[in-house]
């Protein structure tokens, strides 16, 4: 018998996905958010500090960088709490493993910008009396940010495609709307093949925004 293809079931559902594209894109908009003040923070640390400090950034990074993160969202939404008395929902427990996450590999995108500056510019800097905190805010940083901006926006695409890993634990985001259409509907075809057209567009989408920022931040400096 051949399996015939009947999205009727899928649009009446629809709300289930539409909504759950929604948090999606929230859950990365607040994890990047805060990801980006994690990686900017721990960035200027380590190009700023000695030895021992790269050494405790570099180990929280290699840490996060080869551990899935799948698993990292079972032991901070499950572990954790065994271990400490606290109490979070499912949706803060992923944004707070998703922005460590992102921060992890920000530190490496921010670290590679900072260092990337050029030398003239900050000389440039002391040469007209600037503190090495003005050096870092009008010289560094906006420097940093252009190099760092095209690597910056294929993050954010990536961490919206990885809030779909927040399903494992009943964040009812885009693929957990999926796999509720599937279990009461059994049109697994039908419902796969419409959230896979959600992330390809979105992602398309997001990744035109972001070109068109970089665009404007280049022209605009």
């Amino acid at each position: 018998m051949g399996y015939t293809l009947n999205f009727n079931l899928i649009w009446r559902h629809f709300d289930k996905l539409s909504g759950g594209l929604l948090l999606s894109l929230e859950l990365a908009l607040i994890s990047i958010a805060i990801g980006i003040v994690i990686g900017l923070v721990l960035a200027v640390w380590y190009v700023s500090a000695g030895r021992v400090v790269r050494g405790v950034i570099a180990a929280y990074v290699e840490f996060i960088r080869n551990v899935p993160l799948i698993l990292l969202v079972y032991l901070v939404f499950y572990g954790l709490p065994t271990v400490i008395d606290v109490a979070y929902s499912a949706q803060t427990s992923f944004v707070a493993t998703l922005a460590l996450y992102s921060g992890a590999y920000l530190v490496e995108v921010f670290r590679s910008g900072l260092e990337a500056v050029p030398r003239g510019q900050i000389d440039a800097g002391k040469a007209i009396g600037l503190t090495p905190w003005q050096r870092l805010i009008h010289v560094r940083l906006p420097t940093m940010m252009r190099i760092t901006l095209p690597a910056l926006s294929n993050t954010f695409i990536s961490l919206f495609k990885d809030t779909s890993v927040a399903s494992v634990i009943s964040v009812p985001e885009l693929t957990y709307g999926a796999q509720w259409i599937n279990f009461n509907t059994f049109r697994i075809v039908e419902v796969y093949l419409v959230v896979t057209a959600m992330y390809l567009v979105t992602g398309y989408v997001l990744l035109f925004a972001l070109r068109l920022v970089e665009r404007w931040y280049r022209t605009a400096r």
